[in-house]
């Protein structure tokens, strides 16, 4: 599974972006997908997650600004993030696996896009 991952760049503080992933000649039907962030020097860090039947979950430090999604097809999954901050900036990944369950660490999703940088800045 060959993920990309779209939609990074610069943006003001209290501004939005959307990202987006995609995978080429498959769906998400049956493999949970979630967006990772890893900012300079700092660990990858979990940041939301959906699974194939649709649960979302959001790490505690983006929830009420980030929303994870999928299309109705399961070929996109997207990561709307609002209200952005500074602590934001990162490059952000989109991850796959085969699990039901949503995994919050980066050890069990063995597909990975190639990260799209979001700088929040002034």
């Amino acid at each position: 599974v060959q993920l990309q991952a779209s939609g990074g760049g610069l943006v003001q503080p209290g501004g939005s972006l959307r990202l987006s992933c995609s995978s080429s000649g498959h769906t998400f039907s049956r493999y949970t997908v979630a967006w990772f962030r890893q900012a300079p020097g700092k660990e990858r860090d979990f940041v939301a997650g959906i699974n194939w039947s649709g649960s979302t979950n959001h790490a505690d430090s983006v929830k009420g600004r980030f929303t994870i999604s999928a299309d109705n097809e399961r070929t996109s999954v997207y990561l709307e993030m609002n209200s952005l901050k500074s602590e934001d900036t990162a490059v952000y990944y989109c991850a796959a696996s085969g699990a039901a369950y949503i995994g919050q660490y980066s050890v069990e999703y063995p597909y990975w896009g190639q990260g799209t940088l979001v700088t929040v800045s002034s």
